[in-house]
């Protein structure tokens, strides 16, 4: 081999060497990332981008390098530290799934008590979430649709609660066109909030639209509501009412001091229950009272009302 072939040779050497060890320095370099993130289904470079835009220091030559690892995982992944090599950071997102907790929002619970719940089946920071739930909305209580959530372990507070608000707001969003056509956030919660009052004091999906009913013929004679159930919001959501209760609580939510209905939702509201808000049942109730078969007794006048109390109490 004469010396101008040797020079080449070694001219490619030296090249490979340093393609070869950039490319070591670059798998090497941190990627900062959040502990668990979420990973949508589609192509690697519309994941790429997707990352990108959430400024992980990610580029299209991860693209390249993610075609050898093998495809990401859509769903969450545990990324164990929010600081991986590239090298790291890139067989995670095609091996590491995070351990998802179901966690069930049922309808009728408050807020409260709900963030009560992440926190325990989380292992987060209650206070922290209630900070993070007051910063993400204006709504203090209904911003929640209830639901089966299936929710990672190791999410921090502030995505958990920007999570389960954006999940709930798109379903809001969707119920509201197809009802109305638009979804128009002042007009959509007073809806939320008769359709609370319609939780807490239904015995089924079937009283939904009668209850519904009595709220906006009373409303509509200028009577109180004078309804139990506006007084099981927040920390007393399983708190039986009683009439010192009454008497002492002077919050909006007291329908038996105020007009109208409250200021905000009471909790959390099904899909049924804003329905009947919507579409009430025609219908000239005034009074309910829970018989003692666990359904409710609907009445016209007081009279009918107070025999129906009778019967029940006795």
């Amino acid at each position: 081999m004469n010396d101008k072939a040797l020079i080449i040779m070694k001219w490619i050497f030296e090249i490979v060497l340093i393609i070869i060890l950039s490319f070591m320095y670059y798998l090497n370099k941190p990627v900062n990332s959040p502990r668990v993130i979420y990973i949508p289904e589609g192509s690697i470079g519309k994941i790429i981008t997707q990352m990108h835009n959430k400024n992980y220091n990610v580029s299209k030559l991860d693209t390249f390098l993610l075609r050898i690892f093998g495809s990401p995982q859509s769903g969450w992944i545990n990324m164990k530290t929010t600081l991986n090599s590239r090298w790291d950071f890139l067989y995670k997102l095609t091996t590491a799934k995070a351990e998802l907790q179901e966690i069930t929002l049922i309808p009728g619970e408050t807020t409260y008590i709900f963030l009560e719940q992440l926190s325990q089946q989380l292992r987060l920071n209650r206070d922290v979430l209630e900070k993070e739930y007051a910063l993400q909305t204006s709504w203090i209580e209904g911003a929640f649709v209830p639901n089966t959530y299936k929710l990672p372990m190791g999410i921090t507070e502030r995505v958990v609660i920007r999570v389960l608000l954006n999940e709930s707001l798109s379903q809001m969003k969707n119920l509201s066109q197809k009802v109305f056509g638009l979804y128009n956030e002042k007009k959509w919660f007073q809806f939320v909030t008769i359709a609370s009052i319609i939780e807490k004091e239904s015995a089924n999906i079937k009283e939904m639209p009668l209850v519904s009913s009595v709220i906006y013929n009373r409303i509509k004679k200028g009577m109180k509501l004078q309804m139990d159930g506006t007084l099981n919001y927040g920390q007393y959501s399983h708190i039986k009412v009683t009439p010192a209760r009454i008497r002492e609580d002077t919050s909006t939510y007291n329908t038996y001091l105020h007009n109208g209905i409250p200021e905000y939702p009471v909790c959390n509201v099904s899909v049924s229950a804003i329905r009947a808000a919507i579409f009430p049942a025609k219908s000239e109730y005034l009074y309910f009272m829970r018989s003692k078969k666990g359904t409710h007794d609907f009445s016209c006048n007081y009279s009918t009302h107070l025999d129906n109390i009778n019967r029940a109490t006795k």
